[in-house]
């Protein structure tokens, strides 16, 4: 990586824009993937998505997600959506089936393609322990998320399809985790992680579960083959960019894992330090897109003078990632519009928050 190229970015941060740095040659031909235009009205010279992610939370949030879907779907700019996760608030909301469908069928009315990534409050939280979520048992409640939300897995939600590539599509000892996904728009590898809140399911479920929790993988068990199924499909990301000679990365994934108001981080670990490392070695711009934490944010963790960069062991200082957090839960209701340049004539990715009402 030129560091000297890179050198500016962190002030690039606040002005909503993020600039390239360093190349890898080109070894093997983009894949073409298809994917629909709203209206018809893309811009040549840019593609624009947005971003949200901790809605609808409670009911007066459900009542108005209508009216902020329809609001997206006016913005003619807007070509893709992503939700990084979190259908529902967090405790005293129990995870039923009906709830789960009634939020999937509101977003069953964005236009354009729809990529979703699971977040905590519904799987991981879903018990009763200090969360009150219901008698659930979480792993049942992942294979409930998988069923409804990823209905066939080389395909996006929304009315507009975009084809993606499953990690789960691999088979193997990963087969089910089809929420993981791999696509590649306007130059730019976008890649989803089930990366979870709650110290990515190591805070405890309790020990109150349903009669039948035994039919379903332990909590050890699911966050084991999980760690291992995020680290293979990360490494595999950063490959595919190089190979294909991406203009950057984006990864969305659910949790905030430097949020201070959580009492460890520890899981998160091994997540940062590949980030850092590999992240630094690819050189060019890294989108880390999630929310978990609620309000809207923009920085530069793996940076030296970031407070967030002693948060956890070994990582590595690379100013070619920033990190966007989108608001969420009783904040106020935003997407997030990011812009990918297509010109090369300026920053990769620039972006803006877009408040409804």
């Amino acid at each position: 990586m030129n560091l000297k190229v890179c050198a500016g970015l962190a002030a690039l941060a606040l002005t909503g824009a993020v600039l390239g740095c360093g190349a890898d040659a080109a070894t093997t031909p983009v894949q073409a993937v298809a994917v629909g235009t709203m209206n018809g009205t893309a811009n040549p010279n840019s593609y624009t998505f947005a971003l949200i992610g901790d809605m609808p939370y409670g009911q007066n949030k459900a009542d108005s997600l209508p009216g902020f879907i329809r609001f997206m779907n006016a913005d003619p700019s807007l070509e893709m959506v992503l939700h990084s996760g979190d259908i529902k608030a967090g405790s005293r909301s129990p995870c039923t089936d009906s709830l789960f469908v009634a939020n999937k069928l509101k977003f069953d009315a964005i236009t354009n393609p729809f990529v979703y990534t699971p977040g905590d409050n519904e799987w991981t939280d879903c018990h009763i322990g200090i969360k009150n979520n219901g008698l659930f048992t979480p792993t049942e409640r992942l294979q409930k998320i998988r069923s409804l939300f990823f209905p066939n897995i080389y395909r996006s939600l929304g009315q507009t399809v975009r084809y993606v590539t499953p990690q789960g599509g691999e088979g193997g000892q990963f087969n089910d985790y089809i929420e993981n996904v791999r696509f590649e728009e306007s130059g730019v590898t976008f890649v989803t992680l089930n990366i979870t809140g709650s110290n990515d399911d190591l805070a405890s479920w309790g020990t109150t579960l349903p009669a039948n929790a035994g039919n379903y993988p332990s909590q050890a068990a699911e966050r084991a083959l999980r760690w291992r199924a995020n680290l293979r499909w990360m490494n595999s990301a950063f490959a595919y960019a190089r190979a294909h000679n991406s203009r950057g990365i984006v990864f969305l994934y659910q949790a905030d894992m430097w949020d201070p108001a959580e009492p460890t981080l520890a899981g998160f670990d091994d997540y940062v330090r590949e980030f850092g490392e590999q992240g630094a070695a690819f050189g060019k711009p890294i989108l880390l897109l999630h929310g978990d934490s609620h309000a809207f944010r923009v920085d530069q963790p793996f940076t030296a003078n970031s407070p967030f960069y002693g948060m956890h062991p070994r990582m590595t200082v690379a100013p070619n990632i920033t990190r966007i957090v989108n608001s969420g839960s009783g904040s106020v209701t935003s997407y997030v519009r990011i812009t990918i340049d297509k010109t090369g004539n300026g920053p990769l990715f620039s972006w803006k928050e877009v408040q409804y009402k």
